[in-house]
């Protein structure tokens, strides 16, 4: 059993695309008028603010000099600024921390790169070739501004390092000692949104959803960093840009698989976590990989760090504790800075061997792919497949059960039975997919899955039809009404409906019925109204008998499913809506096989005076615009 303490810090944060035109509203929001401009980029902020501008310092420079704050803290006087406005990378946010610790001032940061920092209480400050930092949570910005547009301008090689930089927040907040399940979903969606975004902001730099994508993560990795302590990765880079010089974000790309290979032994879980999220089998490896594919720059000594100055950066580096997985010492920094000054790659972790060569060479061959939509899901496919291989260090004799496993699937399926369907709606795949392709939509009734017993081509019956057809079982009317998102009725949607019988079977696994039963296809009336008679819904067992059965039984899991009706409903300009009608009060809701119940969904079926089960329910479905692919 877990157990956790979490410390958010809370940011108003506006995402997306030309949001710095609600700056003047945001200042507004605070109750400010005289703002300070920071930032070597803020022509079209001081445009937008117009007269609430008073003054500018563009002269921002990296890990916040002391004499640098001291300038524009002149500015602030001299002008009476009442709100700190910071426009760029860290450097810009980092100095209106500076100013926020010294005056109170509130400040509204707009980042342009991935930097992150505009998430953390923490600010970073440099005097006498030293980087010392403090944190408050009165340094955090009071508003955080994402325009995804501003970073279209950002250079690649910058959008390179500064998205490595965000990646080292997401790596190390894996590991750290405060670490929580919040954290580390941040962490790992962070991570994930960078190896899918980087490469692609490489080959085509003005991208608006790659570059949303990153931002994105930025947002999450600086989450991160500002929820938690950092290690050994953090404080060496803190040493070598604020005693040599080093620049930030390169500096991070640099050191960042080189320290992960140091502490991998020491945290395999979080190692695991960043391979899964980079879709690789070695963490550090990968990241390193990443970098080098990405052309970040590949050693300390290729950023000017000489190599007589790697005894110094690791006595300072020891100089005093700090968490880390493994244990900080002079002779373990040292070995991990003679790595990074060299740029080797990091051996794979562990006594495994090391396949990612493999991986890639599978992804390469996908190049040639007619479809760039059929390439990205092959390599992401082959990448995961290999991660787990690896991860679970498979061995030839479960591989071979695993393809026996899927053969046997494969055989039993047939036109009244598909196994492969039951495979993966009893994993929740089906359930997966439903929910992303069609959650989008609040305001439509929520889908469910498909099912392996739907036929196509039902036979089409008035509104009344029993369906049952004299079958036994508790008699049911139903009465549908199909409305919009305005709530109008849709006349002339096409309702398939299907069912099980009282026992739990539909009608293509009973080979003694003839013809279709329990399943039809309806119309609804210029009110948008139809109705049918049926019988009331039963629980039933998946097939059981075939692989998907062996698996549950392996696992300890029942195959039932909860009692349902389901529905297909389309119409003309209107997206096709399938979803399922569940009896209140039924057995299986918590515990459905195929994980398919959904609260909204849950509807009751009261009795009428003479037994007769009723349910009455409205559909609502959304018009095709609303689709979002």
């Amino acid at each position: 059993m877990e157990s956790f303490e979490h410390n958010g810090h809370a940011s108003r944060v506006v995402f997306g695309a030309g949001t710095l035109s609600r700056l003047p509203d945001e200042v507004a929001r605070i109750g400010a008028a005289r703002v300070l401009l920071l930032g070597g980029r803020s022509e079209r902020a001081a445009g937008l603010l117009g007269p609430l501008a008073v003054a500018r310092f563009e002269q921002v420079a990296m890990h916040t000099p002391v004499e640098v704050t001291t300038r524009a803290l002149d500015l602030v006087r001299e002008h009476d600024v009442d709100c700190l406005v910071s426009i760029g990378g860290g450097s810009s946010t980092g100095l209106g921390k500076a100013l926020a610790a010294r005056t109170g001032l509130p400040q509204i940061a707009v980042p342009t790169t991935y930097a992150g920092s505009e998430m953390t209480p923490v600010v970073g400050e440099t005097a006498d070739g030293k980087k010392t930092t403090r944190s408050d949570p009165a340094l955090l910005p009071r508003t955080v501004v994402y325009d995804v547009e501003l970073t279209l301008g950002l250079p690649v090689r910058l959008s390179v390092t500064s998205g490595l930089n965000a990646m080292a927040h997401a790596v190390e907040a894996l590991y750290s000692p405060q670490a929580d399940p919040a954290v580390d979903a941040f962490a790992q969606d962070a991570l994930a949104r960078f190896a899918r975004s980087l490469p692609v902001i490489v080959e085509r730099p003005d991208d608006l959803d790659a570059r949303s994508d990153a931002l994105a993560g930025a947002w999450l990795a600086g989450i991160c960093l500002g929820t938690v302590g950092m290690g050994l990765h953090h404080k060496l880079c803190h040493v070598l840009g604020g005693s040599f010089g080093l620049p930030h974000s390169e500096t991070h790309a640099v050191v960042l698989p080189h320290v992960m290979a140091y502490n991998a032994a020491a945290a395999p879980e979080a190692m695991r976590r960043i391979a899964a999220a980079l879709g690789a089998t070695d963490a550090p490896a990968a990241v390193h990989d990443l970098a080098a594919r990405l052309g970040a720059p590949g050693s300390l000594e290729a950023l000017g760090l000489s190599a007589a100055d790697l005894p110094r950066a690791a006595a300072l580096a020891t100089a005093q504790p700090y968490p880390n997985p493994r244990e900080v010492t002079a002779e373990g920094v040292s070995s991990v800075l003679q790595s990074a000054w060299r740029g080797e790659r990091p051996g794979a972790s562990g006594r495994r061997p090391d396949i990612t060569w493999l991986t890639d060479e599978v992804v390469a061959s996908f190049a040639g792919a007619a479809s760039p939509r059929t390439a990205q899901l092959l390599s992401d496919l082959v990448r995961r497949l290999h991660g787990f291989v690896a991860d679970n260090d498979l061995t030839e004799h479960e591989w071979q059960a695993a393809i026996d496993f899927l053969t046997r699937t494969g055989q039993l399926c047939s036109p009244t039975r598909q196994e492969f369907v039951l495979l993966s709606d009893t994993l929740g795949i089906s359930s997966a997919v439903d929910l992303l392709s069609n959650s989008r939509s609040p305001e439509t009734t929520p889908s469910a899955v498909l099912g392996p017993f739907y036929v196509d081509g039902p036979p089409s019956v008035p509104a009344g039809t029993d369906l049952a057809e004299g079958l036994p079982g508790v008699p049911l009317r139903a009465d549908v009404w199909i409305v919009d998102l305005d709530g109008q009725p849709v006349p002339d949607a096409v309702v398939d409906v299907w069912q099980s019988n009282q026992d739990g079977f539909y009608d293509v696994q009973l080979p003694d019925i003839e013809g279709p039963v329990l399943r039809a296809r309806l119309r609804s009336d210029t009110d948008g109204r139809l109705w049918f008679r049926s019988i009331l819904p039963s629980e039933y067992p998946i097939p059981d008998d075939g692989p998907v059965g062996q698996m549950l039984r392996a696992t300890g899991r029942h195959p039932y499913r909860a009692p349902h009706l389901h529905f297909m409903i389309s119409a003309p300009g209107f997206r096709r809506l399938i979803t399922q009608l569940f009896v209140a009060g039924g057995p299986y809701l918590d515990s459905d096989a195929v994980f398919g119940v959904k609260e909204d969904l849950i509807v009751e079926f009261p009795a009428a005076a003479d037994g007769t089960r009723t349910v009455e329910f409205t559909f609502r479905i959304a018009p095709l615009e609303d689709h979002h692919d």
